[in-house]
């Protein structure tokens, strides 16, 4: 069923998660994600933001309300959680490449399994997402070949080799040494400029300041707080919003 553009693509409904009987991981989410929007999510750690975006592709299963991802709702049908993970990339704080694989069939192993795309096809999106991420020239060297910034890229230029309308970025920085963190941040920019739904974890307050539609504060599974940049860094509204910023910001 054609999905009516103006619906937001992703939809949290009082969704809660709770790990084991005890740890209420998400308490009541209420969230709507525009098609195109560029969403950041930030709270200290512990504050259920990963968990949060990682149920958006079910790669954690939340218990009740519903999660609605572009008119498909996330439940135990093994078929719907395969249709949305087609429309969903995700790149994580770890690379999680293949250490024995080139980056060009790292690229491709996907797209041909998943996709049942043939091998020509598939090298040829491969490198056209290699030169969106401008590391084309490193498509035949292996993983440890690269530096940390140059495999996180590899790493997002494999998620969009599915041609997925939504991207999710899970601290895609923090695993990097400061000085990589730029080159995946520009990359980051980059596609956010090329209308793909982008929902970013992340501490890197520039980059929330440059890129996002809206800023989304998490603490102790809720959303305490939600505003668009400038007014989220300029007038926080909540004291733990504004505490938190006070420590990231150093002010």
């Amino acid at each position: 069923m054609p999905q009516d553009p103006n619906d937001p693509i992703i939809r949290f409904r009082k969704v809660n998660k709770w790990y084991g009987n005890h740890f209420h991981v998400l308490r009541d989410i209420e969230l709507d994600i525009a098609r195109g929007e560029k969403v950041v999510i930030c709270g200290p750690s512990g504050s259920g933001k990963s968990t949060l975006i990682r149920c958006i592709n079910r790669l954690e299963e939340h218990q009740e309300g519903d999660i609605i991802v572009d008119g498909i709702t996330l439940a135990d049908d093994v078929k719907a959680i395969h249709a949305v993970r087609k429309e969903v990339g995700m790149v994580f704080q770890q690379f999680n490449l293949f250490p024995h694989l080139t980056v060009l069939d790292n690229l491709t192993l996907s797209p041909m399994w998943v996709g049942r795309v043939p091998r020509k096809e598939a090298e040829e999106r491969a490198m056209q997402q290699l030169e969106r991420v401008r590391i084309a020239e490193q498509a035949l060297k292996y993983p440890l070949q690269l530096s940390g910034g140059q495999q996180q890229r590899v790493a997002i230029a494999r998620a969009l080799c599915l041609k997925p309308r939504i991207m999710l970025f899970d601290e895609p920085t923090s695993a990097l040494d400061p000085e990589m963190v730029k080159e995946v941040l520009d990359v980051m920019i980059e596609l956010a400029g090329q209308g793909i739904t982008m929902v970013v974890v992340t501490h890197e307050m520039g980059f929330a300041r440059a890129v996002a539609d809206r800023v989304v504060f998490m603490d102790q599974g809720q959303i305490v707080e939600e505003a668009p940049p400038h007014d989220f860094f300029t007038n926080p509204q909540s004291d733990r919003t504004r505490d938190f910023l006070s420590k990231i910001l150093g002010h």
